[in-house]
């Protein structure tokens, strides 16, 4: 009687302990670690350490002016960036087979005429919808992002939230008449829902989307702000340009937490300053330093730094790094800042983090930390 009862529990610790077993690795799958490769910035896709990765996404893929499919013409960038679509996949997965892939469409250069004619007639959506699609699968990635981020008003959120819709009805379709796997659907999202006189299509995007990657970014700039800035502050007590305060804008909309994917920047920004020694946050400036938007990678912020030897000044009140050489002022997200953001969103419960973009980085250093290997 004793030896069966021990048995009895000794199969319902083990039958608790392989439970929470699955339960911790199911969790620790569904923490998502993604980063956009971008097809202008000449990295290697070979050199991508996919191993740091649950998701890489391929940035990005054009639109057809006036068919509105997503179709590869036969000029030679074409045909170079079709070699790349053909061998992305197949590229990341050398080095991490269980990295899910997915293609990007559009980006801040897309033409918003056209995307905005795309959205709002239901014939080009089909078309547009059927053609990503037949791409995705004819390219081996196993999901689409959409990154319209010029859409600008009301009747454009309507119609994105209509896409959005069809879309997902369209995947459904593809996945059961195939017997493959629903394709991943995603949005790259501004970082609050809430843009002057309209607001993003949030039932839409519960309803029809796996999650959505928030650009936690691009608060300030030197070529549209005329005074220093934390371009990618996690606090900001005086304005509510922070990534704080949009999580929480999205999350107040009603989107769960567990379809916020968060942003992190691997790159700043250097503001050319009106006076070296008038040189904190929200500091006088005259428009971009250094380079010609102002805008640089890590790696060659990393680089300036050393070459100068700047001490590096951390502000804790808006979670930023930035130093001064000369008259430059440069704002930027490091090691310390990374490990600090994606921190705050698990403390949300958010889904991830995404990376844009992988070429920014230096010897990985960025995506380690954020990975929790260093």
């Amino acid at each position: 009687m004793v030896f069966k009862f021990s048995s009895v529990l000794l199969v319902l610790l083990f039958f608790h302990f392989l439970v929470a077993f699955r339960l911790q690795a199911s969790e620790a799958q569904s923490w998502i670690k993604a980063a956009y490769w971008f097809y202008g910035s000449e990295f290697p896709i070979a050199d991508i350490n996919s191993a740091l990765f649950t998701h890489l996404i391929y940035a990005f893929a054009g639109l057809n002016s006036l068919s509105y499919e997503l179709s590869l013409s036969s000029d030679s960038e074409e045909q170079d960036q079709e070699q790349h679509y053909s061998t992305f996949s197949s590229t990341v997965k050398q080095k991490n087979p269980s990295v899910t892939t997915l293609i990007s469409i559009g980006g801040g250069n897309a033409d918003y005429s056209v995307f905005s004619t795309l959205v709002s007639n239901s014939s080009h959506r089909k078309t547009f919808i059927d053609s990503s699609i037949k791409i995705a699968r004819l390219y081996g990635f196993q999901g689409l992002d959409l990154c319209w981020v010029s859409a600008n008003t009301s009747s454009d959120m309507t119609n994105m939230g209509n896409l959005f819709q069809e879309w997902r009805a369209a995947v459904k379709s593809e996945a059961a008449n195939s017997s493959q796997a629903q394709l991943i659907l995603t949005a790259a999202v501004q970082y609050k829902p809430d843009l002057e006189s309209f607001s993003f299509p949030v039932e839409s995007i519960r309803n029809n989307l796996n999650w959505v990657h928030v650009m936690a970014y691009d608060y300030y700039g030197p070529q549209w702000t005329n005074f220093t800035g934390a371009h990618a502050a996690l606090y900001d007590p005086s304005s509510d340009a922070s990534t704080d305060y949009g999580i929480k804008a999205w999350l107040g909309k009603g989107l769960s937490a567990s379809k916020l994917v968060l942003g992190l920047p691997f790159y700043g920004y250097a503001w050319k300053l009106v006076n070296p020694r008038d040189n904190g946050i929200g500091a006088p400036a005259t428009g971009p330093a250094i380079t010609e938007d102002g805008s640089m990678s890590y790696k060659d912020i990393k680089g300036y730094i050393q070459r100068y030897g700047a001490d590096i000044i951390y502000n804790a009140t808006y979670v930023v790094k930035y130093c001064i050489i000369g008259s430059s002022w440069i704002g930027f997200d490091d090691a310390q800042v990374v490990k600090i953001k994606v921190f705050y969103a698990k403390e949300q419960s958010l889904l991830g983090y995404f990376v844009w973009q992988v070429s920014h980085d230096d010897n990985w250093v960025l995506s380690l930390a954020a990975a929790g290997r260093n």
